[in-house]
C-alpha cells in the first residue's frame, strides 16, 4: 500500500497508526481563545493533528446565498453571510492558531472551502490540506489542488462510487500523496446510514489510504471503522455539547475523545496478525485445562487400543495432546496402562 507522507517524522496507512484528526471545524464559535483551548484538548487527547475550516466567503458563496435570511437557535446574524462571517477567522489569527499548534506539540491544518483558502494554507506550509465533502463534486477544485502536488485528505459524502472514482483519477494523475476518507454527511449521522463496510470496498479498489471521516454520534462506529482497516479517522471536538452550532451534538468532548483515541490504539494492539498460532499468554490455561490422551481402562503389554478403551480428560500428568486420539486408536500396547493414567508416545506401537 502506498504511504502518504505528512512530513519527514509522519507518514499514514501501511503499517502505521491509524492518523487521528481532532476536527474543530467551527466549534470555537468565532472565539480565538476557545480555539486555543480546544487545540490543547486536542493534543491532550493523544489526536496526532487538530482541524480548522479555511473559508474565502466570496469564492465559496455566491452574493445571493450569503445574503438570505438565517434565523435560527444556530445563527450568529441575521443572514447566512453574517452568521459565516462571525464564524471565520482572519489570516493573521490563523497563524496565530497554527503558531499556538507548533507550541503545544500538535499538527495543524484546515479544510480548504475554496482555491484562495487552499492556497493559503500551502503558504502557511499546512502538513497537509483537507478538502471536505461539499467539494467532492467540484472538479475544478480538484484539479488545482492535485497539480500543487502537496498532502490532501479528501472526504467522500454526498457522492456515490462513480464520483469517487473520478475523484482518485483526478488526484492520481499528479501524485498518490493521498487518502479517501468515507463520509457520510448529515448532522448527526443516523447508524444505519454510516456503511462502514464501504471501507473495505475502497480498500479493495484504490491503492491508497483509507481513511473514515465520522458525523455519527458517540465512537462506537469510529471505533468499527479502525477495526475495518480505517488508517484515517476524523471526529469532531467539542468544549461542550450543549454549545451553538450544528456540529457540538455529534462531537465529541475532550474526555470522550481522549477515550476515543486510547480505544482506537487497543483495537490496532488487538489486531495483531492473521496467523492463527498458540500465544504465549495461553501457556497458563494449557498447563491448567487443555485435555490429554488417557486410558479409559485397566489394559495389559501387547493388548490393541479400541475407541472404547481411550477417554480424553484434563491430566496430571499431561498425556498426548487430545488432537491425537485418531492416532492411538488401533495401536498395540507396549506396556501395561491402568485406568485414567495419561497415554504417551512410547506406550504403543
Amino acid at each position: 500500500m502506498v504511504e502518504v507522507k505528512i512530513n519527514d517524522d509522519v507518514k499514514v496507512g501501511g503499517t502505521n497508526q491509524c492518523f487521528i484528526i481532532a476536527e474543530v471545524g467551527q466549534n470555537h464559535q468565532g472565539d480565538i481563545e476557545i480555539a486555543k483551548k480546544l487545540i490543547k484538548a486536542a493534543k491532550d487527547a493523544g489526536a496526532n493533528c487538530v482541524k480548522f475550516q479555511k473559508t474565502c466567503l466570496k469564492e465559496k458563496f455566491t452574493k445571493k446565498y450569503l445574503e438570505r435570511p438565517y434565523d435560527n437557535p444556530n445563527s450568529w446574524g441575521k443572514t447566512y453571510g453574517d452568521h459565516k462571517r462571525h464564524l471565520e477567522f482572519s489570516e493573521s489569527q490563523y497563524r496565530e492558531l497554527f503558531k499556538y499548534a507548533h507550541e503545544v506539540g500538535i499538527l495543524c491544518t484546515a479544510s480548504a472551502m475554496d482555491m484562495v483558502s487552499f492556497d493559503f494554507l500551502v503558504n502557511m506550509k499546512a502538513p497537509f490540506i483537507k478538502i471536505g465533502s461539499g467539494d467532492s463534486n467540484n472538479l475544478l477544485f480538484l484539479k488545482y489542488a492535485a497539480s500543487k502536488k502537496v498532502p490532501l485528505i479528501i472526504s467522500t459524502g454526498m457522492v456515490d462510487k462513480t464520483a469517487v472514482k473520478t475523484i482518485y483519477d483526478i488526484i492520481s494523475a499528479q501524485h498518490k500523496n493521498f487518502c479517501l476518507l468515507h463520509c457520510i454527511s448529515a448532522y448527526p449521522v443516523p447508524y444505519e446510514d454510516c456503511n462502514l463496510t464501504v471501507i473495505q470496498d475502497y480498500m479493495n479498489t484504490f491503492d491508497i489510504p483509507i481513511g473514515y471521516s465520522g458525523q455519527e454520534q458517540g465512537t462506537a462506529v469510529a471505533l468499527g471503522a479502525v477495526a475495518l482497516g480505517a488508517k484515517v479517522l476524523e471526529k469532531h471536538i467539542t468544549l461542550e455539547k450543549t454549545m451553538k452550532g450544528t456540529d457540538h451534538v455529534c462531537s465529541l468532548t475532550p474526555t470522550e475523545f481522549q477515550q476515543l483515541v486510547r480505544d482506537v490504539r487497543v483495537i490496532e494492539n488487538a489486531l495483531g496478525t492473521p496467523i492463527k498460532k498458540v500465544v504465549t499468554s495461553e501457556i497458563p490455561c494449557i498447563d491448567k485445562l487443555q485435555k490429554s490422551l488417557v486410558m479409559g481402562c485397566t489394559k495389559n503389554k501387547g493388548e490393541i487400543l479400541y475407541p472404547g478403551d481411550v477417554k480424553i480428560k484434563v491430566a496430571e500428568p499431561k498425556g498426548l495432546n487430545a488432537l491425537h486420539f485418531e492416532e492411538v486408536i488401533y495401536k498395540t500396547l507396549v506396556y501395561d496402562k491402568k485406568e485414567d493414567e495419561p497415554l504417551n508416545s512410547g506406550d504403543f506401537c
